[in-house]
């Protein structure tokens, strides 16, 4: 039978990311808090991002900079499209605080049951 550390020693990098992400999403689906759902989705950015990065990982590759060898440069396409998502996630996380802001200072509340309750009055 094999033991915890050497599961995990087994595990790559993206096989990780892929974990983090449901972790994420579990923490989306189930927190009642508004900040920990946001926490949670940038969760699942950061793992989603991870996992594109890593797939496309090959050792010895470069960054494609002028002297740097074609055989040894990495694919610039990934990277540029991670880069993108990077911005669009810090994006969705400031718009998500900004509209959670808005909502405790009119509902006075961060519990997603209470403002469900609050809406339907």
């Amino acid at each position: 039978m094999a033991s915890v550390a050497e599961f995990f020693s087994r595990l790559s990098l993206s096989d990780m990311a892929v974990g983090l992400f449901f972790i994420g999403l579990y923490g989306a689906m189930t927190q009642r808090n508004i900040i920990k759902t946001i926490m949670s989705v940038g969760i699942m950015d950061a793992a989603a991002i991870v996992f594109f990065v890593m797939i496309n990982f090959e050792p010895g590759h470069r960054s494609p900079v002028a002297g740097t060898p074609a055989d040894q440069m990495a694919d610039p396409i990934p990277q540029a499209l991670m880069i993108t998502a990077i911005v669009i996630g810090v994006s969705v996380v400031a718009m998500c605080l900004a509209m959670y802001m808005r909502v405790v200072f009119r509902y006075k509340t961060a519990d997603w049951n209470t403002l469900i309750r609050r809406l339907g009055d």
